[in-house]
């Protein structure tokens, strides 16, 4: 029996939040962020990414794309506040939801509270709900697997529903550009491209010891998505699997004893962080990106639980005294990410995912 499986996204999520509660923001270019030298883009409206603003960018950026552009700081209490009244309407349909992000989560109802047997039926009922309480719109996407679901609930944007049935998969997917393949990154595909790999068809054509031996165990994903082929379940129970904070300084920073000082700022909200969510774990990772915005990570994993901000700050400190041109280069950011390993994530029953926060898909 095909499962069936809807998947939910939030249009624009965090700024469409801020438009709908300030009528003055409407139908204007708006970015979630500080429009400041360091700022970033955490999210934009859909007037904003018509001139090319999208997250993750410089806030410098995407003020010469659009100098008209409003930035509005990030309210993440509220955007937490709206994500749990979109889960409860999710939870009224079926116990199976796994969120990916505060703005978005699969649903299985192949069997559900409601006894509904059209899941297309479902996700245009969510899609009405979401907006009746709270006057946001959402996209869905609806078919027999995650992947497929994801694909289709990002076809149709904003306020969309595609539906990918079946017998209609393969043939949907031999026509998608790579780009567009859930789980395939910009590295990835631009590797794909380099590769003769532009579409699902031609990803279709390579085998999957072949797939494999270019992209590791991603390969075997791969090779099954080119097929329409996911048996992932959705899984309602889910592990934090990692906590983390980082900063972008004002100035970039070339004195050690200041790199020190911000490291130990950072080592206190980390540990201020894990204290609230009453998270453990062995691996501590180091991420610094210089002013020429090179990046480097450095981890280490000890037999203990990271459990003070003495110990966090020490391993920071060790990893951070190891990188060899620390005093050379001008920093730009650093961070660190407490880690749970694959053996203590071994112990759970449900694969691990990190819901993200910071910025919107």
């Amino acid at each position: 029996m095909n499962r069936k499986i809807i998947h939910i996204d939030m249009d624009a999520f965090y700024a469409s939040i801020e438009q709908r509660d300030n009528p003055d923001y409407r139908g204007k270019p708006l970015a979630v962020g500080y429009g400041e030298k360091r700022g970033v883009v955490a999210a934009a409206s859909y007037e904003a990414r018509r001139y090319g603003v999208h997250s993750a960018m410089p806030s410098v950026t995407a003020l010469r794309k659009c100098p008209n552009i409003i930035f509005v700081p990030p309210r993440f209490d509220v955007y937490r506040n709206v994500s749990n009244q979109i889960m409860q309407i999710f939870h009224e349909y079926t116990s199976m939801v796994e969120p990916l992000s505060l703005d978005e989560a699969f649903l299985d109802v192949t069997v559900n509270n409601k006894g509904a047997r059209s899941a297309t039926l479902i996700a245009k009922e969510i899609k009405q709900k979401i907006y009746n309480r709270t006057h946001l719109t959402s996209s869905a996407g609806v078919s027999y697997n995650k992947f497929l679901a994801k694909i289709a609930s990002d076809y149709r944007k904003p306020d969309g529903l595609f539906v990918i049935e079946p017998e209609k998969a393969e043939a949907f997917v031999e026509k998608l550009t790579i780009d567009k393949f859930f789980g395939v990154g910009k590295v990835t595909a631009k590797r794909m491209v380099e590769l003769g790999i532009r579409t699902g068809y031609d990803l279709k054509q390579w085998s999957e010891l072949d797939l494999v031996k270019e992209f590791g165990k991603a390969g075997s994903t791969y090779w099954h998505f080119a097929r329409g082929i996911d048996d992932r379940e959705v899984e309602s129970e889910r592990v934090r699997k990692s906590l983390g904070a980082e900063v972008t300084f004002m100035d970039d920073l070339d004195e050690i004893v200041d790199i020190l000082g911000s490291l130990d700022q950072i080592a206190n909200e980390v540990h201020r962080r894990a204290q609230k969510r009453k998270f453990l774990a062995k691996t501590v990772t180091l991420k610094v990106k210089y002013a020429d915005f090179t990046q480097i990570t450095r981890s280490k994993t000890v037999n203990y639980y990271v459990n003070s901000y003495e110990k966090l700050f020490e391993l920071g400190k060790e990893l951070l005294l190891q990188v060899n041109d620390i005093e050379e280069k001008k920093i730009r950011l650093m961070g660190l990410t407490l880690k749970k390993s694959d053996s203590e994530l071994s112990s759970y029953p449900h694969r691990a995912i990190q819901l993200t926060l910071d910025f919107e898909e």
